[in-house]
């Protein structure tokens, strides 16, 4: 009888552990897999599947917008186009902000990752001011547009890319929770949109509306300021790895 109690006790316990550790689980405490603690064999800490897919992240979308660089590299070789050259240039620049977003989450930072997600902010913010003044100067000082099917095939190729990148990064900064990669990826998708603003400029012009660059650049600084608050508030309200839903500004 003594020992029929002692292994109902025994199954009690062992229920109550799993019960725990289902619960720790849930809440993103402890490893992965539940075992007792002291016993390392066989444990992948979740900050350590975190940083692999956030790493995985930003490079799957680096490699995206690499090879979209390297088509617009051709068309430009093709047309010789300055406002290409221009936007290509500034397509590079604004790729290089997820490096030190790769880097946090190489190194576990969850201090870094909001320095980072904060930079991006920052990124939002200047493309927006700089996509001001150029709408500004377009109005003062209109200039004609060339190479315009080669701008046209530049902008879709930027668009397509940038989206998919954005889309990546979007994803994943919704299931690790990163309110950086979020804005991040809504980075990407303002360089999608200053893309496509690019196509739809090329058709206009070509149809005789001058006038249209300067005001879609209007349309599209406008988009951009709106991300940049969303971008502000998802970055300073949200912690890193914190569970609860982030707010998407823009649906992935």
């Amino acid at each position: 009888m003594s020992r029929q109690t002692t292994a109902a006790k025994s199954r009690k316990y062992d229920r109550q552990r799993s019960d725990q550790r289902s619960r720790e689980d849930e809440q993103g405490q402890g490893p992965l897999h539940g075992h007792d603690e002291g016993h390392s064999h066989g444990l992948v800490d979740r900050s350590i599947v975190r940083s692999r897919a956030g790493v995985a992240a930003v490079a799957k979308s680096l490699a995206v917008l690499g090879l979209t660089a390297g088509a617009q590299v051709a068309v430009f070789a093709l047309s010789g186009s300055v406002a290409l050259l221009a936007d290509l240039i500034h397509n590079f620049g604004d790729a290089l902000t997820a490096l030190p977003l790769g880097i946090s989450f190489f190194l576990r930072s969850y201090r870094g990752e909001k320095l980072a997600g904060l930079a991006v902010v920052l990124a939002i913010f200047v493309s927006a001011c700089v996509a001001l003044y150029e709408t500004i100067m377009r109005f003062i000082e209109p200039q004609q547009l060339t190479h315009l099917w080669a701008l046209a095939g530049a902008g879709a190729l930027g668009f397509i890319g940038n989206e998919i990148a954005a889309r990546v990064r979007l994803r994943a900064g919704q299931r690790l929770s990163s309110p950086a990669l979020v804005a991040d990826g809504n980075h990407a998708r303002i360089d999608g949109f200053v893309s496509l603003g690019v196509v739809g400029s090329a058709v206009f012009v070509a149809l005789g509306a001058e006038l249209a660059d300067p005001i879609i650049g209007l349309v599209i600084t406008i988009v951009i300021l709106k991300i940049t608050w969303d971008s502000w508030r998802t970055v300073s309200t949200t912690e890193p790895g914190d569970l609860r839903d982030l707010a998407r500004p823009l649906s992935a």
